[in-house]
């Protein structure tokens, strides 16, 4: 599903470059549940903007189902994120003058989903997320973890192959957390690949996998036996 092979990135920092990510190896399966953990600085938030294809690497490969990831001019980026890709953030990213139905439809409206299947697909998702009955509300008045419901639906709208989610708890409570965190292993137990960026300890262990970064390079890779969420909500 993703094979990365010798990924190297560097910015240019003044005179001086700073590099980023130092020769990483990374694959995931098609229906794993992978945590990638480091500190601020580690290259985590790099590596999941060359997953995402938000920045592009400097050295090495990158196949996602298949097909190569290179080259990408910002259109044919733009249409492969769309086709391929998922995303979930930390503050959400909803749009605050959409409806939450709106806000799950967008993807579908980029990939030329007509309006009445938008909808359709829209109510779908926000039903399986626990939130049909508030479609027609705005963002402002939606919780933050009700915020982040409505963004998974978002995510799992356009039926993407890989959902990429960056420290998708990180601006909720505990509890809240937990409530997110079961509704993520239960996509993932429909089959549904999942990336997790995260810098929190019970989070990763409600994975299947952690990987973790330091320095620019993954310096522990581990199956880890599942937490399941459902019994803190």
């Amino acid at each position: 599903m993703i094979e990365i092979k010798n990924l190297h990135k560097s910015y240019k920092m003044g005179k001086n470059s700073l590099h980023v990510l130092k020769g990483i190896n990374f694959s995931v399966e098609e229906g794993e549940l992978v945590a990638i953990m480091g500190s601020s600085g580690s290259g985590k938030s790099t590596l999941l903007n060359i997953l995402g294809m938000l920045d592009e690497l400097d050295e090495g490969t990158y196949t996602l189902d298949g097909v190569p990831i290179k080259n990408l001019n910002e259109t044919k980026a733009a249409q492969y994120r769309n086709k391929f890709l998922g995303f979930i953030f930390q503050s959400f990213n909803l749009i605050n003058y959409k409806s939450a139905a709106e806000n799950v439809a967008l993807p579908l409206y980029y990939q030329r989903v007509g309006r009445k299947e938008r909808q359709e697909k829209a109510l779908k998702y926000l039903e399986q997320v626990g939130l049909k009955q508030w479609a027609t509300h705005l963002p402002s008045e939606l919780s933050g973890g009700q915020k982040q419901r409505v963004a998974i639906a978002r995510a799992m709208a356009a039926e993407p192959k890989v959902l990429l989610a960056d420290e998708p708890t990180g601006a909720l409570d505990s509890k809240t957390s937990y409530e997110v965190m079961d509704l993520i292993q239960k996509i993932n137990d429909q089959g549904n690949t999942i990336l997790v960026v995260t810098h929190e300890e019970d989070i990763a262990h409600m994975c299947k996998r952690i990987v973790h970064l330091k320095d620019g390079v993954i310096v522990e890779d581990k199956k880890v036996e599942q937490v399941r969420a459902e019994q803190y909500v």
